[in-house]
């Protein structure tokens, strides 16, 4: 088969545009304020329940040269003082990926630096719960919690990761932080950086189509360098 200059040029402008659609559409993290440095803004209080705070690293809490993400910034959420339980929660729409989703063809992934103080046992807890229309839970994802074995009997903050296939018939995913202050006045249950993101896997014919751009590509190329002797 022959393919002209314009079949050549298509084939690899759509090779390469469907891995942009991709990109663009997806790969982003969809936890607001998950670094804690807009305060609390963005979460939601559940009945009775306090919100977890946000500090300054620093004393009585972790330190900027304790363990603990890189790129910290200046704030950590953190169950605060005198507080037994403390959470918070947002939810995202994901409707709008709805046939990719019910395809099987997205994945997500979620991680969060989680941690404590010293030999004590307060921890938190990252929970993510998927959603259908009927606002019925199909599946679910978590982290932590984190113990002190867990982090050695160090105070600081420690990556914690996971990762899936959003259940079909998802149209929406709650995120839920909690701390649980098991000893002493503070609840040093720690988070920060906190992300969730989705990926989309392309159909097979995608991937045809794909492959079939760079072969014709390919093709060309060496005619090219047939011509040139």
């Amino acid at each position: 088969m022959k393919y002209t200059t314009a079949q050549v040029a298509a084939a690899a402008w759509l090779a390469v545009s469907a891995c942009t659609a991709q990109a663009a559409a997806y790969d982003t993290n969809l936890i607001f304020n998950g670094d804690a440095e807009q305060g609390t803004a963005g979460w939601q209080t559940y009945a009775n329940t306090p919100m977890f705070s946000a500090v300054n690293y620093g004393p009585n809490w972790v330190m900027p040269s304790q363990p603990g993400p890189a790129d910290r910034g200046t704030q950590l959420f953190v169950g605060g003082s005198g507080v037994p339980y403390a959470g918070g929660w947002q939810t995202v729409d994901l409707s709008a990926n709805a046939a990719a989703i019910n395809a099987g063809q997205v994945s997500f992934q979620v991680s969060g630096y989680l941690g404590g103080w010293t030999n004590q046992g307060d921890n938190p807890m990252l929970w993510v719960t998927f959603q259908n229309a009927a606002n019925q839970m199909i599946g679910e994802a978590a982290l932590g919690p984190v113990t002190p074995a867990d982090r050695n009997n160090t105070t600081g903050l420690f990556l914690q990761q996971a990762s899936g296939w959003v259940p079909t018939g998802t149209t929406s995913v709650t995120f839920n932080l909690t701390m649980q202050r098991l000893v002493s006045g503070d609840n040093d249950g720690y988070a920060d950086n906190l992300a969730f993101s989705i990926s989309a896997v392309p159909e097979p014919e995608t991937y045809a189509l794909m492959l079939a751009g760079l072969a014709a590509v390919g093709v060309a190329a060496r005619r090219a360098r047939r011509a040139s002797r």
